[in-house]
C-alpha cells in the first residue's frame, strides 16, 4: 500500500530514518514512546537497532511496532 514503509534505519538518539512507498521520507522520533509499556525495551540501543519492516510496518523482534497512522502523523519530512 502507498503508506507502507519500504526502508528504515536506526539513527542516533532513538530516531528512525523512514522511506514510505509513496515517496515520502523523513525522521520519526521514538523517544516519546520509550516510557510506554512494551516500548521500554527499546531503550536498549542494541535492541533498538534491530528495527525492521514486516508487512509494511516498522517493527522490532519482540513484536513492538509503530502503527502506520502514527508513523505518518509524526514523521518529520525531509526535502525531496
Amino acid at each position: 500500500m502507498y503508506w507502507d514503509a519500504k526502508k528504515v534505519e536506526a539513527l542516533d538518539d532513538y530516531c528512525l530514518y523512514v522511506e514510505i512507498e509513496d515517496g515520502r521520507r523523513g525522521i520519526f522520533d521514538v523517544k516519546p514512546y520509550l516510557e510506554c509499556g512494551v516500548f521500554r525495551e527499546l531503550k536498549d540501543v542494541h535492541y533498538f537497532n534491530q528495527v525492521g519492516i514486516l508487512f509494511g510496518a516498522i517493527t522490532w523482534p519482540h513484536e513492538q511496532d509503530i502503527a502506520p497512522e502514527t508513523l505518518l502523523a509524526k514523521l518529520l519530512p525531509l526535502e525531496q
